[in-house]
């Protein structure tokens, strides 16, 4: 067309003209003429695919300026959901949440012994005894691991059990408590229906927790002596053999020597954590009574998790057109290649699952808007453009390349942020580069779900600010579903934990909920800023599309401490 229109201007110069002038205006018309052979004679060989030998990816580019115009003329819309489940919460007490009179009294019951324990903070040795520590260290060194002897004498037995061992904000940070628990408490193992428990307070275990000896007799056999097998056809092994090393460069507080020691340590921090839980449950209320509360809220909260999470993506975000989620077990993926979101949507989860630490990142493609599924992973991609030191682990990024039926290519991606979301900026960056780098993928558009872990206040050098991170993403010409400048108290958590969980470091007294809990802007869906614009997003934390403010979750029925986050997208007008 517009040279159809340059052809026309030129026809209309006026014919009294010098001999000269006639002789320029035939040179300029077989110059014109050569220029619109030359024109037409390479859009032969862009259809016929002859230019791209010689000009790289150009082909490529067109075809996708043709499929987004096309995308266009078909006023298509695309809604993209994502939403953090949560793999890691099989906790019934890790939450505060509304119940009734007998759950309230041990909760104050318990707080009351972490804040002013007096004379019930006694030393480790007393609650996890002498003798406990001995068959440990004995069974720890019979696995080839290093005698912790030396840290249990210096460091830990004369602790006392409140003040400087729950309570030590190093601990926290170190998670030598808390890794233990995350990999142990609760594995999903191959020919079972139900998840097997670490003998402790904070899971669905259901034995006899009613006395120390009978709590060590079974962690003990949990942890060093049952065999289980983890996948169809995989090889029997024992749970101690799950931990993984505690990296320095994800958790800075712990030192060079620990990291070097975190197998057999995290261990006994782990027992001496566990029996701590296990002799303040049975101080501050009889075992019979806390111990049946607990089934009630195990068949409440946690059984059903699985049917809750299913019911609302089923119910209220089927159509979307691709539905990303971060913190997803194995069995959860399971279980959605067997409802009817299987039958609507590709399943997609990383070729490298990670099996031991279960959180994984998942992505859902509509059979009906992308009918070929992924065209190729590209984690890997992705991965090996991390900087050094990048705090991700094994299954929080999850990256494909997908055609949408309208013929645009798209780059679809699906992460879980670091606590911190120290990790979150050079994970888009190296997402970026490798798209950039890929002469396949440099003309796909993206589409990114993620918990971006950002924060209101963030602690600088600490935490990743809410508002950098908006510059980040719109500094590589990207958008998000909350606008190119985020809303920092635009929140999608807020949840509060209690003190019957492993980081006390993040427990709120039951009147300070809002106050230190986290509520915070933390989700986040991304997209080409010039390709499309967003023309509605809402966030939800009832499971019914709506989002109650000042609410603490997750509740009896939304099963997350995440908001689903979902937006409609429409491509752009040129």
């Amino acid at each position: 067309m517009a040279y159809s229109r340059a052809s026309g201007r030129y026809s209309r110069i006026p014919s009294d003209r010098t001999n000269s002038d006639r002789v320029l205006i035939n040179y300029r018309n077989r110059t014109i003429a050569f220029i619109v052979a030359t024109v037409a004679y390479t859009a032969f060989l862009y259809s016929s695919g002859g230019a791209g030998h010689y000009l790289g990816n150009t082909d490529t580019t067109i075809s996708s300026n043709k499929a987004m115009m096309a995308m266009r003329a078909a006023g298509r819309k695309l809604q993209h959901t994502t939403w953090n489940i949560a793999a890691i919460n099989n906790n019934p007490f890790e939450y505060w949440i509304t119940y009734n009179e007998e759950y309230e009294t041990l909760m104050k019951n318990v707080e009351e012994f972490l804040e002013n324990p007096g004379d019930k903070d006694v030393p480790v040795k007393d609650v996890f005894t002498e003798d406990m520590f001995a068959e440990l260290d004995a069974k720890l060194v019979g696995l080839g691991w290093t005698s912790v002897k030396t840290y249990w004498d210096d460091q830990y037995k004369n602790r006392n059990i409140v003040s400087q061992f729950m309570k030590d904000p190093l601990l926290g940070s170190k998670r030598l408590a808390s890794m233990p628990d995350r990999i142990t408490n609760t594995i999903n193992i191959a020919s079972h229906p139900d998840p097997i428990c670490r003998p402790t307070v904070i899971n669905q275990y259901d034995g006899d927790l009613s006395t120390q000896s009978r709590w060590w007799s079974e962690w003990k056999r949990f942890m060093f002596e049952k065999p289980i097998t983890m996948s169809e056809g995989g090889e029997p092994t024992r749970v101690i053999k799950l931990l993984q090393p505690i990296k320095k460069a994800k958790y800075p507080d712990i030192t060079e020597q620990e990291e070097a020691d975190s197998l057999p340590l995290q261990t006994m921090c782990g027992a001496i954590f566990d029996a701590i839980l296990v002799h303040m449950m049975n101080t501050v209320s009889e075992p019979d009574k806390w111990q049946e509360l607990k089934r009630t809220m195990v068949s409440e909260l946690n059984k059903m998790k699985f049917p809750h999470t299913l019911q609302i993506l089923s119910a209220q975000y089927a159509q979307s057109d691709v539905i990303t989620l971060q913190e997803v077990s194995s069995s959860f993926v399971t279980a959605l290649e067997k409802s009817p979101l299987g039958q609507a949507y590709f399943v997609l989860a990383p070729k490298d699952m990670d099996l031991a630490r279960d959180q994984n990142s998942v992505i859902l493609l509509s059979k009906d808007s992308f009918p070929g599924g992924a065209t190729q992973e590209i984690t890997s991609q992705v991965t090996e453009l991390f900087p050094e030191k990048c705090p991700v682990a094994k299954g929080d990024l999850l990256a494909v390349s997908a055609t949408h039926k309208d013929g645009v290519n798209f780059v679809i991606a699906s992460f879980h942020g670091d606590t911190n979301g120290l990790a979150t900026k050079p994970v888009l960056t190296a997402l970026m580069k490798a798209l950039n780098g890929n002469s396949e993928l440099a003309s796909s558009q993206l589409l990114f779900g993620l918990d971006a872990n950002t924060y209101e206040h963030a602690k600088p050098n600490k935490q990743q600010d809410v508002l950098d991170w908006g510059k980040h993403y719109v500094s590589y010409g990207l958008s998000s579903c909350w606008g190119d400048v985020p809303n920092p108290s635009n929140y999608t958590t807020f949840n509060a934990r209690t003190y019957l969980q492993p980081q006390l470091n993040k427990a709120c007294q039951q009147a300070d909920k809002r106050k230190k809990g986290d509520v915070n802007p933390k989700d986040f869906i991304l997209f080409g800023g010039s390709s499309f614009t967003p023309i509605k997003t809402w966030k939800d934390n009832t499971g019914e599309g709506t989002y109650t403010e000042d609410m603490a979750f997750p509740t009896l029925i939304f099963p997350s401490d995440h908001a689903i986050v979902s937006t409609i997208v429409q491509a752009k007008e040129e």
